[in-house]
């Protein structure tokens, strides 16, 4: 259902997907796509595309945009992060087999690294382009809250869950903005963020 619902959503947005290149080039210097390495199924690391957003001097390691009026943002990345449009290259890591539709965010390998044998079983699944954290909280939740729903999902997943994630995620793109901003990334203290 990935590789059909990837190639199909791609052969629908390719023209659109082009176009968004072309105005984060025409829009600031550098890449269209902002490629990073993230922790996958089994802690298997990919590459995860994404839009880029920010400007391309900004530290790809740095802390999140706590909000729209961070300097390193580019005026057309605001808007894509805020629509999470920047999310729409991953639908190429959904296609190779690196990601699902619906599971946890890929995070950084470093963080995986420090979680002990219970968060881990967030690896059990294929990271997602969205999941349940980003429809139930977000950037609202901390760092360990994400992680403990993401547990819920790998614990409760089912085609009926999915399709209430992805009916949520439709309906947040359309309604949200300034829910995309970190808060508080973890309960002791801020590190870096997706």
């Amino acid at each position: 259902m990935d590789i059909v619902g990837s190639v199909v959503c791609l052969v629908m947005l390719g023209v659109p997907m082009l176009f968004v290149a072309m105005a984060i080039r025409l829009g600031s210097s550098g890449p269209a796509i902002f490629r990073h390495r993230r922790a996958g199924r089994h802690g298997k690391c990919f590459t995860m595309l994404k839009f880029r957003t920010m400007r391309a001097d900004a530290d790809p390691y740095g802390v999140s945009p706590h909000g729209s009026g961070d300097p390193r943002l580019t005026r057309f990345g605001r808007f894509l992060r805020e629509r999470s449009l920047d999310e729409l290259p991953q639908l190429f890591n959904v296609l190779a087999g690196q990601m699902s539709f619906i599971g946890p965010r890929p995070l950084y390998e470093r963080q995986a690294e420090l979680w002990d044998g219970c968060q881990r079983r967030r690896l059990d699944v294929r990271p997602g382009i969205t999941g349940y954290a980003q429809v139930y909280g977000r950037a609202g939740l901390t760092h360990e809250e994400k992680i403990e729903l993401d547990l819920y999902y790998v614990d409760n997943r089912s085609p009926w869950l999915d399709l209430k994630i992805i009916f949520r995620t439709l309906a947040g793109m359309l309604g949200r903005r300034g829910d995309v901003y970190e808060h508080r990334y973890s309960r002791d203290k801020e590190r870096e963020t997706d």
